[in-house]
């Protein structure tokens, strides 16, 4: 349909952030220091971002455009309101940079030797992992090869730790238990805010699994970064699918 929507200039934009608080129907985020209309749907052409505007990057245009869609509005801004409401009441979900040394050291004390006492070493290097937590502007984003994980996955496959989150940023999730429309926001603010250098996708073998591959793709196609990317799939007795 033609109506009137909001346009903005890249150009212009100095990213200051003025239009993002203004726009009550949260229709607009900094994307890579730029104001950015987030989705058609969340704009009512009402231009309140307009007078906060310091560059005149914004203006209002008739155009084809999706629909206003309230609801959907209504939605987002509840998701938002959960997420920084507990994001105040959770200290567990603060952002956190681990340091992991190149090689872990054998514990000192124990007699055997290193060939027959193999140790397993924790190789998660953020904090939080759950995708519901994570800040999708966190630093530790930042030029990081990411990977991202079904919730089954670390217990079916024994050297999840070793095999795929070594050196990466882990982030898991489930795709049949959460909302999997906010999962792919998240990521897509993943995507679109940082230089990511590779995504790998590690899901169970189970049809309701293949949704977090599905939205990863999804993801990268909307931001218009084909990244480097993998997919590996895990069968329900902890082997590797071929």
């Amino acid at each position: 349909m033609i109506r009137k929507i909001v346009k903005i200039n890249e150009e212009k934009c100095n990213g200051c952030g003025l239009c993002v608080n203004a726009c009550i129907e949260g229709a607009i985020e900094l994307v890579n220091g730029k104001a950015k209309l987030v989705s058609e749907e969340y704009c009512d052409g009402l231009g309140n971002c307009l007078p906060v505007c310091p560059t005149g990057a914004i203006e209002i245009v008739e155009a084809e455009a999706k629909p206003f869609n309230e609801k959907a509005v209504e939605e987002r801004l509840e998701q938002k309101k959960q997420r920084e409401q507990f994001s105040c009441m959770c200290p567990g979900s603060q952002e956190r940079v681990i340091e992991r040394s190149s090689t872990n050291p054998v514990s000192e004390g124990k007699n055997q030797k290193v060939e027959e006492t193999k140790e397993e070493f924790s190789e998660l290097v953020n904090w939080p992992v759950q995708l519901n937590l994570i800040n999708p502007y966190a630093k530790f984003f930042d030029n990081a090869h990411i990977l991202i994980a079904a919730d089954c996955v670390a217990y079916a496959y024994a050297s999840f730790h070793r095999d795929f989150m070594k050196g990466k940023v882990t982030i898991i999730g489930c795709p049949k238990l959460d909302n999997i429309e906010y999962y792919y926001e998240k990521i897509l603010e993943i995507i679109q805010n940082h230089n990511i250098k590779s995504i790998t996708v590690v899901k169970m073998e189970v049809p309701c699994c293949n949704g977090i591959a599905s939205i990863v793709k999804k993801a990268m196609l909307q931001a218009q970064k084909i990244l480097p990317y993998q997919e590996v799939t895990i069968t329900t007795d902890g082997g590797i699918k071929e």
